[in-house]
């Protein structure tokens, strides 16, 4: 094993910035060949000038790191003023699959809910973009089984075959403004009841029960879905690690079995449902070993310092998720907030959500 060199960039971690600008850790963190992404928190915005100026700085240090956020919508929505718009829960969507608006007829509601889905993404995308972010954290692919809390509303809903269709409505209008998609937290945190921020949530179902359930989204999506992240939770009568660290789940199951070939992330490894791995190091090199491309480090620049100093990469592990992760970019470049303003498009997509009560 050695240690990656500057060529291989952008590496495979992605980490955080402490405040509204870089300082000095900041520049040695982002600058670090190790270092691939950079994720931003809500304490990363004031207003749109500054996350602009930011997001800049970031790209003129690195223009190769995929600048990130999660942004779904209701209550994880790091951007909330300054002319972002206030984007529903996923549950709302699903709420119009199920009729709850004015349609009476199922079909109609049906194609209702994905085009406003369709319009969430877009405007989620094109706002993010056109403030120099790349890439969010969405959708989140979960089944609402009314048992986790942690996920509760963010989810579409109950029905695989509801949740799937509403993600790629979703997903289209993210790609619409140039932006790729990533589904969560495969397999499904949907049933386990532990918040995987502050324990480690346990799912005692049988394989073939989430398979035929909560991984059918992903399933369905298929060539559509640009890059997973696994959840940290353990399925004892599968693995008895979790997900984010498991080559059954992240190569057997996701890379083999549902033929799965974009990005793998891990979910952020500061959580407590990574503590089960140990070390900071060790549950990055257990999660990169189990088919990872990227793992994520967010709220701790000493565990972040201690990945950059210590982490062990291939050279042939390396590449492999370099091309990956490059795929994750933009193809093209994104129209600034008063372009977008204007665009047709994006009148549309709000016109059609403040139709729906989506947003206000």
């Amino acid at each position: 094993m050695t240690l990656i060199n500057k060529a291989a960039r952008p590496g495979p971690i992605t980490l955080d910035v402490i405040g509204y600008e870089l300082n000095a850790e900041d520049h040695r963190r982002i600058l670090h060949p190790l270092t691939g992404g950079v994720i931003l928190f809500g304490r990363n915005f004031f207003n749109r000038k500054q996350l602009s100026k930011l997001t800049a700085e970031i790209k003129k240090l690195r223009p190769d790191v995929l600048i990130s956020i999660d942004h779904e919508g209701g209550r994880v929505q790091r951007c909330k003023t300054d002319g972002f718009t206030h984007l529903p829960a996923m549950r709302k969507l699903g709420e119009l699959w199920m009729g709850k608006h004015q349609s009476k007829h199922a079909a109609e509601s049906a194609a209702l809910a994905m085009a406003a889905a369709t319009a969430c993404g877009y405007v989620l995308a094109a706002e993010l973009r056109a403030c120099g972010v790349d890439f969010s954290f969405t959708p989140v692919l979960d089944l609402d089984f009314g048992r986790s809390a942690v996920i509760g509303d963010r989810s579409f809903g109950r029905d695989p075959q509801i949740v799937f269709a509403l993600a790629k409505s979703l997903n289209e209008g993210l790609r619409m403004a140039g932006m790729a998609n990533c589904g969560k937290h495969f397999p499904g945190h949907g049933w386990a009841e532990a918040d995987s921020h502050i324990a480690i949530p346990v799912d005692e179902r049988s394989l073939d029960e989430i398979l035929n359930d909560d991984a059918k989204p992903y399933e369905w999506l298929d060539l559509s879905l640009a890059a997973v992240m696994p959840a940290h939770v353990i399925y004892p009568r599968v693995d008895q690690l979790p997900a984010g660290f498991s080559r059954i789940w992240l190569h057997s199951v996701l890379r083999q079995e549902l033929g799965f070939q974009g990005v793998i992330f891990s979910d952020d490894l500061s959580m407590e449902g990574a503590s089960v791995a140990g070390s900071v190091v060790k549950g990055a090199e257990l999660a990169l070993e189990a088919g990872c491309d990227a793992v994520l480090i967010c709220n701790r620049p000493d565990l972040a310092d201690e990945l950059l100093a210590k982490l062990k990469v291939s050279t042939a592990k390396q590449a492999e998720s370099r091309l990956r992760l490059n795929q994750l970019m933009p193809s093209a470049s994104a129209a600034s907030w008063d372009e977008l303003q204007k665009q047709a498009e994006y009148q549309h997509a709000k016109g059609l959500l403040n139709e729906f009560d989506l947003i206000q």
